[in-house]
């Protein structure tokens, strides 16, 4: 590297954003994550000794230390090291590493680390296309993802990986990562009079939600755009904290893991029956953009699988209102939306609809037994020539009973076929449920009789 070519990387370093001037260099700069490069973890002694030979995924939310580690990595080995993005890059680009990869293996004898950036993001063909080459060793692998491997990473690449789950910052570390930045005078703003009021300190970590990235970032727009005051200081107030930082980013995907885990949140605090995390659940939700209609056809599932007959009126409440947020749209359909939600948490509760699949696994399990005889269509029998032979096959006394010919709109007969001995619904005596079980006795008692 010339002279110029250093003072061009110098500059670069320089006007670079503070969260990437601030990057841990070393695994003792780095924080959090304590759980996978504590002191005397595992991965921690594979990297200090050099002896990263097992391919990585890290997975985990947004500013939490995935690509930082990958870097720390890249500095303290002595393997060739490559980076690519799979938002940016294709296969063509992978051919080209892996040329690379094995110029180094086969005249340096060096092994190549590769860091796949949002590997979540290549389909399956491309993610294929990396397999032979980590399998025989070319290449090492550490792919960072914010997405569940187990769904998002082929099968073949997950079962010949590590997976470290990278967590949220706690709100130490977050503020930890902050003081640095307002003490380093090369990287940070250590050279600069900045008075960060310990109100807005707070704000700051608060909001940023375990995210070091974007706590930095909003420090650098609060200290950037706040003129000096007459003695040259900075003086960073709750008030401009909280402009440049206003509201928490929403981690969500209408298609990834947060999507997946809110709307399972959303659906067991509606079961649980409490209703204001099934609010909560919803306003995320609803904030971040998922389609209501989704959420809606949700919450016609639930008026039947976890509330059914205990409250026959659920599933008319949740449809009115479904075709009212129709009408309305949003913003005001939102309160169809929480009107629908609070009627089902609050309402009693039963999984009794859930019979049916008990008497589908019968049918799968022993096939589907013949309809009896006097349950069959009879339209053609008693109307004619084989109405006197049914008669004379199954008898007077086996012939279908008219229920609305016998007191209470009841008759005892037998409904399943032959060997076919039922059960399977059993309400829970919650609600509505009471009344159908009180008249479910009543029958019986009259079959006892």
């Amino acid at each position: 590297m010339d002279l110029f070519e250093y003072s061009r990387q110098e500059q670069i370093r320089h006007e670079a954003p503070l969260a990437a001037r601030m990057r841990p260099r070393t695994l003792d700069e780095f924080v959090g994550q304590a759980h996978i490069v504590g002191e005397g973890r595992l991965l921690r002694r594979a990297i200090e000794s050099d002896r990263l030979f097992s391919s990585l995924i890290f997975w985990g939310p947004p500013g939490t230390g995935k690509t930082t580690l990958a870097m720390i990595i890249a500095n303290s080995t002595a393997s060739h090291f490559e980076t690519i993005s799979a938002v940016l890059a294709g296969v063509a680009d992978l051919r080209e590493v892996i040329r690379r990869a094995k110029e180094q293996r086969g005249m340096y004898g060096r092994r190549t680390i590769l860091l796949v950036d949002e590997i979540h993001r290549w389909n399956k063909a491309q993610q294929d296309a990396l397999l032979p080459h980590v399998e025989d060793g070319t290449i090492v692998l550490i792919g960072a993802t914010t997405e569940n491997p187990y769904f998002q990473v082929i099968p073949p690449l997950v079962s010949r990986s590590r997976i470290f789950q990278f967590k949220p910052l706690t709100d130490e570390e977050v503020e930890l990562v902050l003081r640095r930045a307002l003490s380093d005078p090369q990287r940070g703003y250590g050279s600069r009079p900045v008075l960060l009021d310990h109100d807005a300190l707070g704000h700051l970590v608060r909001v940023a939600g375990g995210d070091a990235r974007t706590a930095l970032n909003a420090l650098e727009l609060a200290v950037e755009s706040t003129p000096p005051d007459e003695h040259g200081v900075v003086h960073v107030t709750l008030a401009v904290a909280e402009d440049s930082i206003q509201q928490r980013a929403l981690r969500y995907d209408g298609t990834g893991d947060e999507h997946y885990d809110t709307i399972s949140a959303f659906i067991k605090s509606v079961r649980g029956s409490d209703p204001d995390a099934a609010l909560y659940w919803l306003a995320k939700m609803v904030a971040a953009g998922e389609d209501p209609r989704f959420i809606l056809r949700r919450l016609y599932i639930l008026a039947a699988e976890d509330i059914g007959l205990a409250d026959p009126t659920a599933i008319v409440v949740v449809n009115s209102c479904a075709q009212a947020f129709e009408w309305v749209g949003l913003p005001e359909g939102q309160y169809h939306l929480a009107m629908a939600t609070l009627y089902l948490a609050t309402a009693p509760k039963s999984n009794s609809v859930g019979a049916y699949w008990e008497a589908l696994a019968e049918i799968e399990t022993h096939g589907p037994g013949p309809v009896p005889l006097h349950l069959r269509d009879k339209s053609d029998l008693f109307h004619g020539p084989l109405r006197e032979h049914y008669r004379k096959t199954v008898g007077e006394h086996e012939a279908y009973q008219y229920p609305h010919a016998y007191p209470g709109g009841w008759v005892e007969q037998r409904y399943l076929p032959e060997g076919v001995g039922g059960g399977w619904f059993q309400p829970k005596g919650y609600g509505y449920e009471r009344e159908i079980i009180e008249r479910l006795r009543a029958w019986r008692k009259k079959e006892e009789q």
